[in-house]
């Protein structure tokens, strides 16, 4: 008996992310692709299969009934084919895959890595910038890094803080020629600030700074700190930032601390399986963070 026509490879994963991670756009990051592309793939399935698996829910999406039921079907289907490519797979160098917020990744890791991969260990590196979370348990990745302020330790994960760093407004030289008279909290809500995916890291910032009721916040949304960063290095606005993402444009002069503050939200964790929290090679990746981020 032939096998029922199966739907688009592609489409399925799309499905399976976009599942897992609750997020269009975190989907299209871990695949490599726009969220557009994600959702056509979402559409062409659900039309191919007549039947509706998501609905919109606040800022994201979730599985409907049915959804559900065939997402854990085809996470498993996922599943065994990675064991199958395992076996079958011919051995080759060990590779520590790390998932990892784009942030860091861009602007403290990776001109670090060959210290990490040269000699004694000769490790393969595949080091995913993403702000989706991936299933350790799965073995999606090895390790991840995160920004937060806890990770939940209570089923099969262990987490350790690298660095809680403090968190200040910066912008270029240029911009502050042009806006000379920030000196106050209220004069910084007033001009373009930076933000990331939302409004709500400023609003924090503020709230912590002493200002519970801020004004409507204006300036551009660039989705990860490091774009913000970068469009605060181009004299667009005044971005957040850390001590671990912007120590070099600091001790150059591209970026100025535009006010004094003592302000520490989340830290850099690494997170792990608890099973595997002693295997050689993540005990070399807990050291090595913590060298690069020591400074």
């Amino acid at each position: 008996m032939s096998r029922p026509r199966l739907p688009s490879l592609i489409a399925l994963r799309a499905f399976e992310a976009v599942g897992r991670t609750g997020s269009v756009r975190a989907a299209g990051e871990e695949l490599a692709v726009s969220h557009t592309v994600v959702s056509r793939h979402l559409q062409n399935l659900q039309r191919s299969l007549g039947v509706a698996l998501l609905r919109n829910e606040g800022r994201g999406v979730a599985l409907t009934s049915a959804g559900q039921q065939y997402h854990a079907q085809v996470s498993q289907a996922f599943d065994i084919i990675a064991r199958a490519t395992t076996m079958v797979r011919p051995a080759s160098r060990p590779t520590l895959n790390i998932w990892c917020i784009p942030g860091i990744a861009n602007r403290r890791l990776l001109s670090r890595l060959p210290e990490l991969t040269g000699p004694p260990r000769n490790w393969d590196i595949n080091l995913q910038p993403t702000l989706s979370h991936p299933d350790l348990s799965r073995a999606e990745a090895d390790a991840e890094i995160v920004y937060a302020d806890a990770v939940d330790t209570r089923g099969a994960l262990m987490a350790e803080a690298l660095v809680r760093p403090r968190v200040f407004p910066v912008a270029s030289p240029a911009y502050l020629a042009r806006y000379p008279g920030i000196t106050t909290l209220a004069d910084l809500a007033n001009v373009a600030l930076i933000h990331e995916e939302s409004t709500e890291q400023w609003q924090r910032w503020f709230a912590l700074a002493g200002i519970e009721d801020t004004p409507p916040l204006r300036g551009p949304r660039l989705w990860h700190a490091h774009l913000a960063i970068e469009a605060a290095r181009f004299g667009q606005g005044v971005a957040l930032a850390n001590d671990v993402l912007v120590e070099e444009e600091l001790r150059s002069g591209a970026l100025i601390e535009v006010l004094p503050s003592r302000i520490y939200m989340e830290s850099y964790q690494l997170v792990a399986l608890k099973e595997r929290w002693d295997d050689p090679p993540i005990v070399a990746l807990r050291r090595w963070l913590k060298q690069v981020l020591a400074g």
